[in-house]
């Protein structure tokens, strides 16, 4: 088991931080005198690594590596471990590095996080089994839940890049086609059952230009986000077949401001669950390829009231991120730093292990009740849904921030 290590920033040493010495997760900030800075969080102060790079402070082979206020030009270095352990070195308790990176630090609560990154491409993936057993029962009963093809392969569809945002934007409710079973024709309107789906997003961080295997993949995994890929429920209805979600996923996809590195993961890894059937060679499960990491959705009304609606575990996927990556490359598809590849929503056996008001209201047939009494079959104009993740440790945890938005009325009309 991993120990908690020691900081001479005193607050990364808390029980209960979610950035202690192990974490160090990568952000973009801005805010007390500071445009875009690239940062590193440790306990509740960031160190500013873009002014330290200015002040000749780090170890690096290239200069202005985080002079554009992005982890692109960092992620594609082959520096990773080396810079990682400089952090961890430098920031230790009794480093002589304390004088000058001091300096440096800037207090968490007097930023405002930006995108850590440029996404390139954007992925997602339907690859929890407890979320599309759900899903199908609902549309296909429980003897057809799960299409042919789901136990070997990884489903999944191309998505927005362009709609791609950090925690703490507002979600505008989108408008789109909608035809109920008993309508003749469609009508334009805004969606009525506007959803949320609990997922993680992995980071490439090293570009491959053919297919590659699932250890090869691992290996390109730069770190992960929390993600909320928003769903118009209603707009997918109508527009799917033959093709698949469009407009229905092109709202937005919110993700945590903190990339957590694979490497601050590597003591909570754990098995994929066992398999129906045999993998294919180019899926096969190489060792334990997903995270024990602890999920929760917190649902705040407009009243200000909060309660949490989901419970779950990232372990519960049936294929992991490396998988998903080793998939997507298997056409010969050419994959770019900083595409981003969103897991599935994470579901879990129980009712309060959902990922997805989907789920949890049963297509709306079993409305969700809130802490203040209301109720919720699906998302209401104000509401706010914030994702929380920690993969836990006996002494610290690894945190990533929350994942938060606030829905808003469009003010389009039709």
């Amino acid at each position: 088991m991993t120990q908690r290590l020691s900081s001479w920033v005193t607050s990364a040493n808390s029980a209960d931080t979610e950035f202690p010495l192990n974490n160090l997760p990568y952000g973009v900030f801005t805010g007390a005198g500071r445009t875009a800075h690239c940062g590193v969080a440790i306990g509740d102060q960031v160190l500013d690594v873009t002014a330290a790079e200015a002040a000749d402070l780090l170890q690096l082979g290239q200069r202005n590596v985080f002079a554009g206020g992005s982890w692109n030009a960092f992620m594609a270095l082959d520096e990773w471990s080396q810079f990682r352990s400089y952090l961890i070195d430098a920031l230790s308790e009794g480093s002589p590095a304390q004088t000058q990176l001091q300096a440096h630090l800037v207090s968490q609560s007097d930023l405002q996080m930006l995108m850590p990154f440029t996404v390139t491409e954007f992925t997602d993936f339907y690859a929890g089994r407890h979320h599309a057993t759900n899903v199908g029962t609902m549309f296909r009963g429980a003897e057809n839940a799960l299409p042919p093809n789901w136990l070997h392969i990884p489903i999944g569809y191309n998505g927005r890049a362009s709609s791609v945002v950090v925690s703490g934007t507002n979600i505008t409710r989108p408008f789109g086609q909608l035809k109920g079973p008993d309508d003749e024709f469609p009508r334009f309107a805004p969606s009525a059952r506007f959803d949320l789906e609990l997922e993680m997003g992995a980071i490439v961080g090293k570009p491959s230009s053919d297919r590659i295997s699932v250890d090869q993949a691992d290996d390109n995994i730069f770190g992960y986000v929390l993600l909320n890929d928003w769903s118009a429920r209603d707009i997918q209805a109508w527009e799917y077949q033959p093709l698949g979600p469009f407009q229905a996923k092109a709202t937005a996809t919110t993700i945590s401001p903190w990339i957590v590195t694979k490497e601050a993961l590597e003591p909570f890894r754990v098995n994929t669950p066992a398999r129906e059937f045999t993998l294919l060679e180019h899926l096969k499960d190489t060792g334990p390829m997903l995270y024990d990491i602890q999920l929760s959705v917190v649902h705040t009304a407009p009243d200000g009231t909060e309660t949490t609606i989901t419970n779950t575990n990232y372990k519960n996927m049936y294929y992991s991120a490396a998988q998903q990556l080793a998939h997507h490359t298997s056409s010969g598809c050419p994959m770019r730093v900083g595409d981003l590849l969103g897991s599935g929503t994470i579901s879990g056996e129980l009712k309060e292990s959902r990922g997805s008001m989907l789920e949890l209201s049963w297509g709306g047939k079993e409305p969700l009740t809130l802490s203040n009494g209301q109720s919720r079959s699906f998302l209401e104009d104000g509401d706010q849904i914030t994702l929380v993740g920690a993969a836990i440790q006996t002494d610290y945890r690894i945190g990533f921030g929350v994942c938060t938005g606030k829905i808003v009325p469009s003010n389009t009309t039709t």
